[in-house]
């Protein structure tokens, strides 16, 4: 009853510890990591089969890769889509941004087509077209400005309220430079009509 065993009888515990380590895991036990989507899996599965043999390959592959990538955030970029936007874009913040600048008519959006009138005015070589031009030039400059600092205060305002425990950095000067371009040739391309309130 006391007496130590023998090899003999030691041997058949090894045996069944290595078999129980090859028999499939109990679908219910912890595998202790998270299961990946299985998007992810199928990209890592093609990845290891098609691993590169040469540099040349390497590079043409990646090249490949950037250009996918480019094409889907351009698709993003007009279509909205937050997915694929490129990172200054991204985020609930800066949606906001790009809503409340896209339901406002903001005068800096038509500093370009203003700006060609006033060169056209200034070319011609008379003197009273010239001071108009001047003049126009001074008054569109400052009347940016103006719009300008009122947009800043009240986006400042409503990013506050809306967002008082996230990071709003470099918020109000995305806004700023959205204002800059002409509404049809935003990007991300416009998701509100004027007058709509986000």
């Amino acid at each position: 009853m006391f007496r130590s065993r023998s090899k003999e009888e030691k041997a058949p515990t090894d045996q069944v510890t290595a078999d129980l380590s090859k028999q499939p895991r109990d679908p219910q036990a912890p595998k202790g990591r998270p299961t990946p989507k299985r998007s992810d899996a199928q990209t890592q599965r093609r990845r290891a089969a098609t691993v590169p043999t040469d540099r040349k390959e390497a590079a043409k592959r990646q090249r490949e890769a950037r250009r996918s990538d480019l094409a889907r955030q351009r698709e993003a970029l007009a279509s909205g889509d937050e997915r694929y936007l490129p990172a200054r874009d991204k985020g609930p913040v800066r949606r906001f941004v790009r809503d409340f600048v896209d339901s406002r008519f903001a005068i800096a959006e038509f500093f370009l087509p203003m700006a060609v009138v006033i060169l056209v005015l200034s070319m011609i070589r008379v003197p009273s077209l010239q001071n108009i031009s001047l003049l126009l030039w001074l008054g569109v400059i400052v009347m940016i400005v103006i719009d300008s600092i009122g947009i800043w205060l009240r986006l400042r305002k409503q990013l506050n309220e809306r967002f008082p425990n996230e990071s709003k950095r470099g918020a109000v000067a995305y806004g700023l430079m959205r204002t800059l371009q002409m509404r049809r040739l935003r990007l991300p391309k416009p998701q509100v009509k004027r007058g709509e309130r986000p």
